[in-house]
């Protein structure tokens, strides 16, 4: 392959290899004069040319058309180059490690619709390297991460503790078991989907912690009139409980999740003037 590409720079610095002229004062063959003005190629000729030179280079016997030539330099060296970053194989289609997710770019490669050279450097030129979850990913994830829990139950009830308790105990800093748990509950939630409640990203145990956070980071939005949350974001009932916001119904009702409620996490609808406020997980 390095031969080749050798060829393929070689014909680049040496104009008349592509225009299949001659240089002026040079002979060219079977000519009987020396040509006295500097040929000019077309670019039929010129690409021409070329799909010859590179035909050359590769063994085949068979000159290719321009759009032949483009379309197998940008199938050799895009995927080339993918490969080199590891889970491609030859027809563009993603295996068990995928490139483009360690550049930080969205994967569409399926052998339907392979990346091309031009694609990958316009995603490079416009996306850049990795980045963190954009914050609408992180409200998603939040939701996706509460409705899995639905279901789990403190052990014995009443107890305020449990496997899954515990589980959501530690996400915070310094908690205890026995403590309420419907803020640990938001705080766990909160740092598997990459947003970690508090300065530190330590969790924080009750609402009024949450709520000050909220207000110090620009995240708090008291309840009133035209305040529609988005999934995703917490929902606070003044100092004494808190939830996840997992859908907006038509008519304003606040769809939720919610630790420590009747013991267990459950799924649950609130009226729109139930909430003292909402705390902002995209901001």
């Amino acid at each position: 392959m390095l031969a080749r590409i050798a060829q393929i720079e070689s014909a680049f610095a040496d104009p008349m290899v592509l225009s299949g002229g001659t240089a002026a004062g040079a002979t060219s063959a079977g000519a009987a004069t020396e040509s006295t003005t500097t040929p000019v190629a077309s670019a039929a000729s010129a690409s021409t040319s070329f799909a010859n030179l590179l035909a050359g280079a590769t063994g085949s016997s068979t000159a290719v058309s321009p759009t032949a030539e483009a379309e197998a330099l940008n199938s050799t060296y895009a995927e080339a180059a993918l490969e080199a970053l590891g889970g491609l194989d030859n027809t563009g289609s993603s295996s068990s490690t995928d490139p483009l997710s360690g550049l930080g770019l969205s994967s569409s490669l399926t052998a339907s619709s392979p990346l091309t050279a031009a694609g990958a450097l316009s995603s490079l030129a416009t996306t850049g390297t990795a980045t963190a979850t954009s914050n609408a990913d992180g409200n998603q994830a939040i939701v996706a991460i509460a409705e899995g829990q639905v279901g789990a139950t403190e052990q014995p009830p009443g107890s305020n503790n449990g496997p899954a308790i515990a589980m959501y105990r530690s996400a915070v800093a310094g908690a205890e078991p026995g403590e309420p748990w419907c803020a640990q509950f938001a705080s766990w939630v909160a740092k598997q989907a990459g947003i970690p409640l508090g300065d530190a990203g330590q969790g924080l145990s009750s609402v009024s912690q949450i709520w000050s956070w909220a207000q110090q980071t620009g995240r708090a939005i008291p309840n009133g009139q035209g305040v529609v949350p988005k999934p995703g974001d917490l929902i606070v009932f003044g100092d004494a409980h808190v939830g996840i916001v997992t859908g907006v119904q038509p008519n304003g009702d606040i769809d939720t999740v919610e630790g420590n409620y009747d013991n267990q996490v459950v799924s649950n609808v609130r009226g729109p003037d139930e909430a003292t406020g909402y705390v902002d997980m995209s901001a």
